[in-house]
């Protein structure tokens, strides 16, 4: 899988052997094509449909210059992949990284046109990025970076061409400062091109949870049709990774009524039986401790409470694990000591291809990222359509229309899975490329 592939390049840059690197990096794209080979298979597909799926439309490859704050001048590598527009203005992330390549984005484009369909919003799946180490550059030097990669791409991106949003290393504050630079260079107001932006230049209510409560929604759809015979205060559930997603996620499901036993971040976790306040472990979070930290602390401490680590969270004896961290958490040499009923991949790529047929025969149901987490996609769109209207919705609203996204969105993947014979991952590929499909088609382009 292409997280899988990233991780290995992550190694191979740390170690300095660009060389292989560069070979490494031919191999990603390679990647999903033979997960498209698979589908094409599955659904019966012609050469000429799978061809279209998986020719890019447009790909912009930039270099720009930022005036660091030495007074000297680096040129920064930009990219922006326009996968497929079939279903709509292309929309998807923009990451600042030190290996940021053209392979990577156009994987990453590819995928975000599939999550668009799955949860059948008017999308087509875009991606961009500029090669750079973020860490290294002071707030001065980012908002230059920020500025210089819209000056440089501004010509492609619009309300109605591209939209984009945060990703790896890039957040509300760098939506801003492109948006800024984008009204500024077309001499008009459009808020309507980035998503996720502060609220008080067009961001939307609940964009902050969407991703975390999205997964609670689409767990609660899960519960009903695979673990019917436990009562919510029943169901126990891990959550690894503590960040925004896993840290609302818990709230959320927590508000709902279910069992929430186990919780981690980078540094370790807790495991309680009883359950865990995750509204006690968020407060120890932001008194800067980590998880495991707060084991000591006196409103979370209890008798049977203890701490364990991110690897034995993962075979914890729960109803439901939700990885919500890393990608390749569960692999082949994990994935038969893990006893979850249902997994929720809040994380990208959590589990590799490996370990996915491992826990498919085991009859464990793994509800996949392209489902599970695209709350935030789904929030985003309901920003544009706000600023598209120059009309704003309350937080319940917001939160009304996203449940209702993700429960549709569900029963259609498990309507796929079941007419295809397959998975749930699988269900929602064949979901996402036929309504892909049938746009092209209609479009006669196929």
């Amino acid at each position: 899988m292409i997280y899988e592939i990233i991780e290995y390049m992550t190694k191979i840059y740390k170690s300095g052997n660009y060389s292989c690197l560069k070979v490494i990096i031919m191999d990603v794209f390679e990647n999903v094509k033979k997960q498209v080979d698979e589908i094409t298979e599955l659904m019966g597909l012609s050469k000429e449909e799978a061809n279209v799926l998986l020719s890019p439309k447009r790909i912009v490859q930039t270099s720009f210059p930022v005036r660091l704050d030495s007074g000297k001048v680096r040129r920064f590598n930009g990219y922006r992949v326009q996968f497929n527009d079939a279903r709509g203005p292309t929309k998807g992330g923009i990451r600042f990284h030190p290996n940021v390549d053209l392979s990577e984005i156009k994987s990453l484009g590819f995928w975000m046109a599939i999550k668009c369909a799955v949860v059948n919003i008017p999308y087509g799946g875009a991606k961009g990025g500029v090669e750079v180490n973020p860490k290294e550059l002071s707030s001065t030097e980012l908002e230059k970076l920020s500025r210089g990669y819209i000056r440089s791409m501004h010509e492609i991106l619009g309300p109605e061409i591209d939209i984009p949003a945060p990703d790896v290393y890039t957040n509300s504050q760098i939506m801003a400062w492109m948006l800024d630079e984008y009204e500024k260079i077309k001499g008009v107001h459009a808020p309507a091109m980035i998503t996720a932006k502060p609220i008080s230049l067009g961001g939307s209510k609940a964009r902050d949870i969407a991703t975390g409560l999205g997964g609670v929604f689409v767990m609660d759809q899960a519960v009903k049709k695979f673990v019917s015979d436990k009562k919510k205060k029943e169901i126990t559930i891990a959550v690894q990774g503590f960040g925004n997603v896993g840290s609302f996620f818990s709230l959320y499901a927590n508000k709902e009524g279910y069992n929430i036993v186990a919780v981690s971040d980078s540094h370790g976790g807790l495991y309680e039986p009883n359950g865990i306040d995750p509204i006690k472990v968020i407060a120890c979070k932001e008194a800067g401790k980590d998880v495991e930290s707060c084991h000591s602390d006196k409103n979370q401490r209890s008798n049977s409470i203890k701490k364990i680590s991110n690897a034995e969270l993962l075979e914890l004896d729960v109803d439901i694990l939700v990885p919500a961290a890393l990608e390749n958490q569960i692999t082949k040499a994990n994935s038969e000591k893990i006893k979850a009923k249902i997994i929720i991949e809040l994380a990208n790529g959590p589990i590799t291809p490996e370990a996915d047929a491992i826990l498919h025969k085991k009859g464990i149901e793994v509800i996949p990222d392209i489902l599970a987490n695209a709350g935030g996609v789904a929030t985003s769109y309901f920003e544009w359509v706000q600023n598209k209207q120059g009309y704003y919705w309350e937080e319940e609203e917001v939160i009304s229309k996203l449940k209702k996204i993700m429960d549709s969105s569900f029963f259609e993947v498990l309507k796929s899975k079941e007419e295809y014979k397959t998975d749930m991952r699988k269900g929602a590929q064949a979901l996402a490329i036929k309504k892909i499909l049938e746009a092209e088609k209609l479009r006669g382009n196929v």
